[in-house]
């Protein structure tokens, strides 16, 4: 069987990448298609031999680093790629990778990561983010509109979808109509071992963007004053570090194995925003640790409330107070061994047996 895979961008290595990055080595010989390709970013996971961007790629690299100046070209560019030599496409999509077109004898899988969450559920808030108004406004309002009636009808590409949580099945069905399993994305949950005890500090790992409402903890632990790590990059970190008071240390972006040895080590993680699945979380139960999570999204069908970690349920920093006190009164009931346990169903394996089971039903 001749397979090929389909990923948005290839521009960082994000939780979305790591699944490619898997569905790639499952599939050995499968090139991956993509709208954008940085060699620099991801070229170690993602060799240049094995992807085929797209027409976009051929653009100066100034436009290409200001790719969202592109969208209106990325329908056509996706539509674009051509599959007709493949047996199976598996698209892993948050944006445009469904809507490839395939011959009638060309199988489409599509994992979606969520549909296109500016066009639909977060567009007021991405005005916002974005601050997207008067003169811009003449342009972002026809170009959703656009994208919106280009994403239903790409919508029906695929033959069947997988959703990486029950929370991004909830926004299939509700934007695009159509059904969807659910398969949790693949962690690398053998990177990681149970640690019992800690070195009495908590720790965010995110990337620092206003969306993430890292900014809520940064406020609580001003207010109690008990040690925070931050590791990560992002737009919203000089404002962050701006509003921290000294118990709260900003380490920047660090490498997979200094974040596993931060993980092994903290008293517990903590996770103030909505995510469709979360993949930190799981890495921070894979070694043992409780998580204090807001209540939505995901998280929600990960942590365990009371055996695995705790959640708040308002965005504000009263209730994730309330939270934290819940998981530090816990905390002699947790059991690293059982919190790693239940991560374990998360893993890389359990993954791709499910993947090669619907595989086989197409």
């Amino acid at each position: 069987m001749k397979v090929a895979i389909v990923h948005d961008f290839l521009l960082k290595l994000g939780g979305a990448e790591r699944v490619t990055a898997v569905l790639m080595r499952m599939f050995p010989n499968a090139p991956v298609y993509t709208l954008l390709y940085d060699e620099e970013a991801v070229g170690e996971i993602f060799p240049k031999e094995k992807v085929r961007p797209s027409f976009l790629q051929s653009y100066p690299r100034f436009i290409r680093n200001r790719y969202k100046f592109l969208t209106y070209k990325m329908p056509r560019a996706v539509e674009e790629m051509n599959f007709k030599d493949y047996d199976l496409v598996i698209s892993s999509s948050s944006s445009y990778s469904h809507g490839i077109i395939t011959s009638l004898d060309t199988k489409h899988l599509c994992y979606c990561h969520s549909p296109m969450r500016y066009a639909w559920d977060w567009t007021n808030e991405y005005r916002k983010e974005n601050k997207i108004r008067g003169f811009k406004s003449l342009f972002y309002t026809p170009l959703i509109k656009y994208l919106r009636e280009w994403d239903r009808l790409a919508a029906d590409r695929p033959d069947c979808y997988i959703s990486n949580s029950m929370h991004v099945g909830k926004r299939l069905k509700k934007y695009y109509s159509v059904p969807s399993d659910v398969i949790y994305p693949p962690v690398d949950t053998e990177r990681f071992r149970a640690k019992s005890g800690h070195s009495d500090y908590f720790l965010i790992v995110s990337a620092l963007t206003p969306y993430k409402k890292i900014d809520l903890a940064v406020q609580l632990f001003n207010k109690i004053g008990r040690r925070l790590v931050i590791i990560g990059e992002g737009s919203h970190r000089k404002y962050l570090e701006n509003i921290a008071g000294d118990n709260i240390e900003f380490l920047g972006f660090k490498e997979d194995k200094v974040v596993e040895e931060y993980l092994q080590n903290c008293r517990a993680l903590i996770f103030p925003g909505e995510e469709d699945f979360g993949i930190t979380p799981v890495e921070a139960m894979a070694c043992g640790k409780p998580v204090l999570a807001y209540g939505k999204g995901g998280v929600t069908e990960t942590v365990i409330s009371g055996k695995t970690g705790e959640f708040f349920f308002e965005p504000n920093v009263e209730s994730m107070e309330d939270g934290l006190a819940r998981l530090m009164y816990n905390e002699k009931f947790y059991s690293p061994h059982t919190i790693r346990r239940h991560a374990l169903q998360f893993s890389t394996s359990v993954f791709e047996n499910k993947i090669r089971q619907k595989i086989r039903t197409l």
